[in-house]
């Protein structure tokens, strides 16, 4: 009987079009809570880092799985001149450091944050049918929407951005969701009797756009549209108002988000209520404690969730035939 020897795959590369082919929510909020829930070591997944030209910056991410399968890294170029960015993965296998893919990190990128931000909020909201308020039209907004929705029971939900083509948008394509969507004309309106906010938009002058006074006891507050020290999305009274603080970075969003920097300049204290997801889920710390408790979900986005999302759309896309291999590779050489 003859042995064989595994077939050897080059790298794959993914587009935009491809990763949404293959994407599937259930299985990247397992992922990811699977992922969160292991032990990953602090420098296992670096802080981020930003290079900063005139009107151009570029963020890099970076991380080693604590699964064991891939490493890897994502770059965002922006451009603020040109209202420009593109987004590149890469992953390497872990035991051979061979390149396994490149791919388009555009629609990972919203796909990871709403999943993680869906499981967060299963987590902290309220047990029972959602009613939910989602800030913001375009593809955060509706990805939050559609992550939420494979993960819990929604009552109904309401839209407001200030473009009313937008909100009408938002409406028709989000219906196959089969939950009843309506439009508002104000951001406080439509939060008014909201169990869940969304928030998934800044406010052209970056004033912020949800107000800690609009708040009822017992509401849940996803922010996921201020990442940068220049960026508002949530006034210092929302972060007052929260008794629990739940982050997917806690140092950076602590130190880097607009929100919570502006928070420490009108004096509001956060540290003692500031946990991380990996507390969270693994159940070293609580969420919500009772049902009268508001509390907030924070991300500026983390390595470990573009790596382990483009891990399962790499693998579901060679199930699938997805992709155009890669006629070369970079070659691993002996150091």
């Amino acid at each position: 009987m003859t042995s064989t020897v595994p077939e050897r795959r080059g790298p794959l590369f993914l587009t935009d079009a491809d990763v949404r082919m293959v994407f599937d929510w259930k299985e990247a909020a397992e992922a990811l809570r699977a992922s969160y829930v292991l032990a990953a070591r602090s420098e296992m997944f670096p802080p981020r880092t930003i290079a900063r030209g005139e009107g151009l910056w570029l963020r890099t991410l970076s991380g080693i799985a604590p699964d064991g399968g891939l490493m890897g890294a994502k770059l965002i170029s922006a451009s603020v001149k040109t209202k420009t960015a593109s987004y590149l993965i890469s992953l390497f296998d872990q035991h051979s450091t061979e390149l396994q893919a490149l791919m388009d990190g555009n629609a990972i990128t919203g796909f990871r944050t709403a999943a993680t931000s869906a499981l967060a909020a299963d987590v902290l909201a309220p047990a029972g049918s959602l009613r939910v308020a989602v800030i913001g039209s375009g593809f955060e907004a509706k990805t939050h929407l559609r992550a939420l929705a494979s993960l819990r029971s929604l009552e109904r939900a309401v839209v407001f951005s200030p473009n009313p083509t937008s909100r009408t948008r938002f409406v028709a394509e989000l219906s196959d969701l089969g939950v009843p969507i309506e439009a508002s004309e104000s951001a406080r309106s439509a939060v008014e009797n909201a169990d869940l906010i969304l928030c998934a938009a800044r406010s052209r002058d970056e004033s912020p756009t949800v107000r800690g006074a609009w708040l009822r006891s017992g509401m849940t507050v996803v922010s996921i549209g201020s990442t940068l020290p220049e960026q508002r999305e949530l006034d210092s009274e929302v972060i007052r108002r929260a008794d629990v603080i739940v982050a997917d970075m806690p140092n950076e969003v602590s130190h880097d988000t607009g929100d919570l920097l502006a928070a420490k300049a009108d004096g509001v204290e956060f540290a003692d209520k500031l946990i991380g997801l990996h507390e969270l889920f693994s159940g070293a710390r609580k969420g919500r404690l009772s049902k009268e408790q508001i509390t907030l979900y924070k991300s500026v986005g983390a390595a470990i969730q573009d790596i382990t999302v483009a891990a399962i759309c790499l693998r579901r896309a060679r199930a699938a035939g997805v992709g155009t291999p890669l006629p070369v590779t970079i070659a691993p050489v002996t150091k």
